[in-house]
């Protein structure tokens, strides 16, 4: 079933508003609606046919002077969506992500092992833990997921509303909880979805 969308004179004006600043300044992007942050817009790659909600924010920092965000063809990116990367945050093509998502490569400080930051260092003042975030193509997002430093989404996989992510996640599952863990996987024998 497709829902048509029907808006308002005003929200029609402020969609002609984005439509014409994001041929101006995004040009390869379908629509970026504002107010939207960017920082270290020089390493970032938007890639084509972006859509974003209101209030996204999106921090790229390199000290190479390289593409950090990485974005495919197709992504939907909804309201106040904020990813952050100081190495590579790769997301793949035609992926959908809903609102109040934080994706990230990076935290202040190490948690895992025999180097763990020592918890009297204030937390600004940690070493930053960074280590890359993959996401494949077709990837669907629910409202209100974390996805942590490290982490791999596998093609087709969904992550269910307030999961966290904290370990990889094989392709063509749907994964669920805090930590995010898979519960069905896709049967292509079977084209359905079954318990894992």
């Amino acid at each position: 079933m497709k829902i048509k969308n029907k808006y308002s004179i005003y929200q029609k004006i402020k969609l002609t508003i984005w439509l014409i600043k994001t041929k101006l300044f995004y040009r390869k992007s379908r629509l970026i609606r504002f107010p939207i942050e960017i920082r270290g817009k020089q390493n970032i790659d938007f890639g084509e046919g972006l859509t974003t909600g209101v209030g996204c924010r999106l921090e790229a920092f390199s000290e190479k002077n390289e593409k950090v965000i990485v974005l495919g063809k197709n992504i939907q990116i909804n309201d106040y969506v904020h990813i952050s990367s100081m190495k590579n945050v790769y997301i793949g093509d035609n992926v959908l992500i809903a609102s109040r998502i934080y994706i990230s490569d990076n935290s202040h400080g190490l948690y895992k092992d025999d180097n763990s930051t020592n918890p009297n260092i204030p937390p600004i003042k940690r070493d930053y833990y960074i280590n890359p975030v993959y996401i494949d193509d077709n990837v669907w997002i629910g409202e209100g997921v974390v996805i942590m430093p490290g982490v791999s989404i596998g093609k087709g996989s969904i992550i269910g509303a307030n999961s966290v992510v904290t370990k990889n996640i094989p392709s063509y599952v749907i994964a669920v909880g805090v930590p995010a863990k898979p519960i069905k996987q896709y049967n292509f024998k079977t084209n359905k979805w079954e318990r894992v």
